[in-house]
């Protein structure tokens, strides 16, 4: 993630445009004069050799003519010229170009990828090419062709479509929702989506971040910086393309279920985003996202003039989720005082239709101080009895003095006037009230709040430890996918299959294979000395569903049954299907579990996202009945159960009538063991288990499909190269004895630390943990040790050592790499009563040696002076140490590697 030199972009001091033109309805003139009436107070210069004055404004021939060396160039030149602009402006000390310019082609010679290497050889930034340009309304840049400058606000959008962009201008200026910035991000040359929401996740101006995306270029990118971001402010998506199907020609169920836009959808939850489906409701994100903090739960109260529209209302808000709030018997009596007899009695609040003003706040008082509810809907249908601008005032005046009185623990007032003009839309908006044209868009809008809070939730929440530890058999897996390499082969037969899940400790019915009539009688006299029935299956590599050429035959019992079966299921395979490579029969024991769900689960490959997880209904119609949902690994326990419960299928697992629950957490850990197979074994392209049988007992594959192949990596940097979530790095796992045989047990942090986290803390004096985070930390909140404890392990790590013999947690080392990868940043902590034992000299030598591993150039860090134990080991281990020029308490430390 690289927010490297973003600031000169997005911030700068100084800008030069490079190819303003005279020519009305020109790009070239439409951002000149964007610039300037957007009133950019930094140095600003024209550069352009045919003409030496356009619209009232000073031009000189090339860059090296201006006064001043610009921050930041704005490139609307011919694309030909455009490399040439790149370098001489590199050349000058230029921190970045915004590439406005389109046609500079893709790939290899092409003009795009010779001004990435000029922008490279000097460490600029790009933005573009072929995109609307940047508005940044706090500083006071509006270097695009926009039609509108925005207001500044708190929103920030990055947009792959100019277009988009333009039109959530136009929205905004007709809202009086501000921007904090935005961005058209265009081919994403250099600068991308991840980049921005870096960026913008950082900037205190900013509320929300709004994407608008096609394509993601960089999945892990993407993954790492969408999710960092979650944690710290809302980010809400709008991804086109939903009606595409799958990059890939699925050779099984599972991946034909994985198309594209379901892994995205995947994606985006496992990030924490917020999707939305189209434009409508991104508006309408943004209208709630831009004004009012998310509630503490989904309680709404819904006041309103009208109960058919507040019914109506009630209805949306119950399917999407939600809770219509109840009335606290004490509200209830004061509405009785102040209401007509007539009101409602319940929620929705029906004051009426003839309710004015008056009436409308009285009752909105009252459910402001109702506990009953978390937020509180303002409707109002308008008629000829009262003035519905008149009460749009009221209540903006209302609303407005309660935020004053309970500031930070405001409930969210959100409002729908039916068919509003725009002086009612401005009254509200003034008033910062997110408000809507429907009662749909009003309840929609709610509920982005809630899933916004329940997302930050669940990335801040503890992921439960496994009930059950299991160590794979990495090794025999290896060799029996290795072996069918080297035979040449793209698919496992189903003798291997059963031995691959059995060395991830699934279980898969007895199963042969009989490449004849004869060994097929064999085989199944086999399985009826142990009392079973027997099932015929064909194999074949090219038949991809056995079902589709009659290829089962089940409830045989007999040799002769067997024999013929066999006979028939080859002879119709080989009519129906003479170009498949017929290998024999599959002989498996019948099973009969009367109350056994059927369900399907696999690995699927992804031409974006990497390996995905599927989970659903099985059979042979799963196409059809399409009950599925994706999560991408690595998986807990936690995210197992949820990636079930995300299927209508999943209220199937539990008891009903005469048939017991599953057993509890059975399908979940196969869920658990095929990701880590995927992680251990990427050379597993695709992998199909349909149906696996699920009751009481537990759990049983029946049959299963494993396609094979070179392992490609998709993905840079350590763990699973096919993961665009980087796996719990196990392989950093360490066993260390310091001075005096004392033995500590490091590894990698985990989610599930935080209760040791807490606990660890106690046992360090308020003096150390002020060294460590240079000032008096009174509290450590379950948000703060959360940020701690989760990381994805792309761009920062943390060790905890443990005594190993009371497995106590006695200390924490962490670095977090900085935007180009090349700088870390690290922070030490032990407890206070084991300090000077070699304890936190072996935790730095560990960091470091993690720091190289990843290719990083420095480590880095501050140490305050009077910590001179801390700047005793850095000299010991090499670092570099210097008083910090402005603040003269600090020391930097620094070692190159």
């Amino acid at each position: 993630m690289s927010t490297y030199r973003l600031k000169n972009l997005l911030s700068p001091r100084s800008i030069a445009l490079v190819g303003g033109s005279p020519r009305q309805n020109s790009v070239g003139r439409a951002i000149l004069e964007n610039v300037r009436k957007s009133g950019f107070t930094g140095d600003f210069g024209l550069v352009n050799s045919r003409y030496g004055e356009i619209s009232g404004v000073s031009a000189v021939r090339s860059l090296n003519q201006l006064a001043f060396v610009p921050e930041l160039i704005v490139v609307t030149a011919p694309r030909g010229s455009v490399p040439e602009l790149i370098d001489q402006a590199g050349g000058l000390g230029a921190a970045g170009a915004l590439i406005v310019t389109s046609g500079l082609g893709h790939g290899r010679g092409s003009l795009a990828e010779q001004a990435e290497r000029a922008a490279q050889k000097y460490g600029m930034r790009l933005i573009g090419p072929n995109c609307m340009g940047i508005m940044m309304p706090e500083g006071r840049l509006n270097a695009s062709f926009a039609a509108h400058m925005p207001c500044a606000g708190s929103l920030a959008l990055i947009s792959q479509s100019g277009a988009i962009a333009a039109g959530m201008v136009d929205w905004a200026a007709q809202r009086d929702v501000g921007f904090s910035g935005i961005v058209s991000i265009g081919d994403q040359l250099d600068v991308d989506v991840g980049d921005l929401l870096d960026y913008f996740a950082l900037d205190g101006k900013t509320r929300a971040i709004l994407l608008y995306i096609e394509a993601i270029k960089d999945a892990r990118k993407f993954m790492s910086a969408a999710r960092a971001a979650a944690r710290i402010k809302p980010v809400v998506v709008v991804k086109s393309g939903r009606a595409m199907q799958g990059a890939m020609a699925a050779a099984t169920h599972t991946g034909a279920l994985a198309g594209a836009d379901a892994v995205y959808e995947a994606a985006f939850r496992r990030a924490g985003v917020l999707r939305v489906s189209d434009l409508r409701e991104l508006f309408d994100c943004a209208e709630t996202l831009g004004r009012v903090e998310s509630p503490t739960g989904k309680r709404l109260a819904i006041l309103t003039n009208g109960g058919g529209i507040g019914v109506l209302a009630v209805d949306r808000l119950v399917e999407l989720g939600g809770i219509a709030a109840s009335l606290a018997q004490d509200s209830r009596e004061k509405l009785d005082a102040v209401l007509p007899p007539t009101w409602s009695g319940s929620n929705p609040v029906d004051v009426v239709g003839d309710a004015d003003a008056a009436r409308y706040t009285a009752a909105l008082e009252v459910l402001l101080s109702d506990p009953s509810n978390d937020a509180v809907l303002v409707m109002n249908v308008q008629t000829a009895l009262a003035s519905a601008n008149g009460i749009a005032m009221a209540v903006s005046e209302l609303v407005s003095t309660y935020r004053k009185q309970h500031r930070r623990w405001a409930k969210p007032v959100l409002a729908a006037w039916i068919g509003a003009d725009q002086t009612i839309i401005e009254t509200l908006s003034s008033a910062s009230i997110p408000n809507y044209p429907t009662e749909d868009d009003a309840v929609r809008g709610f509920m982005h709040l809630v899933r916004h809070r329940e997302v930050k939730e669940a990335l801040a929440a503890v992921p439960p430890e496994m009930p059950v530890s299991f160590t794979p058999d990495i090794e025999t897996a290896r060799g029996i996918v290795l072996a069918a390499l080297a035979d040449g082969r793209t698919w496992l037969d189903p003798v291997e299959i059963k031995r691959l899940l059995e060395t991830y400790d699934i279980s898969m019915v007895q199963t042969f294979a009989a490449s004849d009539v004869d060994q097929a009688v064999s085989c199944a006299t086999q399985l009826f000395d142990q009392g079973a029935t027997v099932v015929l299956k064909i194999l074949s590599r090219d038949i991809v569903h056995k079902s589709d050429v009659g290829g089962v035959v089940l409830n045989l019992t007999s040799p002769q049954a067997v024999r013929a079966a066999a006979h028939d299921i080859m002879s119709r395979a080989q009519k129906l299907r003479p170009d498949a490579r017929i290998s024999g029969v599959i002989v498996q024991a019948m099973v009969v579990r009367a109350k056994a769900r059927e369900l399907i689960m696999g690995i699927a490959d992804d031409p974006t996202f990497g390996t995905v997880i599927v989970f659903g209904r099985g059979g042979t119609a799963v196409e059809i009945i399409n009950d599925k949902a994706l999560a991408l690994p690595p998986l807990d326990l936690h995210l197992a159960r949820d990636l079930v419960e995300r299927t209508r299928v999943s209220r199937l697992l539990r008891a009903y009538r005469d048939v017991p629950a599953v057993k509890p957490d059975a399908v979940a850990m196969v869920l658990v063991k095929l990701a880590q197979m995927a992680a251990d074994l990427p050379e597993i392209r695709e992998l199909d288990i349909n149906p696996l049988l699920a009751d009481e007992s537990g759990v049983l594959a029946v049959d299963a499909r494993v396609a094979i192949g070179k392992a490609a990596p998709k993905f840079k940097g350590s763990g699973p190269s096919n993961f665009a979530v980087r796996a719990y790095p196990t392989q950093w796992e360490r066993h260390l004895q310091i001075k005096d045989g004392w033995r500590i047990v490091a590894r990698p942090i985990r989610p599930e630390d935080e209760p040791l986290i807490h606990e660890f803390l106690k046992h360090v004096t308020a003096d150390d943990l002020r060294l460590r985070f240079f000032a008096p930390i009174k509290e450590f909140t379950h948000e703060f040790i959360a940020r701690l404890t989760q990381l994805d392990y792309a761009r920062a790590m943390a060790f905890v050592a443990f005594d190993e013999a009371s497995q106590d947690l006695v200390g924490v080392v962490r670095i977090h790499s900085d935007s180009i990868y090349e700088n870390g940043e690290y922070a030490i902590l032990l407890r206070s009563d084991l300090k000077g034992k070699g304890l936190g000299w072996a935790l730095m030598q560990l960091i470091i040696e993690y720091a190289r591993s990843e290719g990083l150039k420095v480590i880095s860090g501050d140490v305050l002076q009077e910590n001179i134990v801390m700047l005793d080991m850095c000299r010991q281990l090499g670092f570099e140490v210097k008083t910090d020029p402005m603040e003269h308490d600090l020391c930097n430390v620094k070692l190159r590697l």
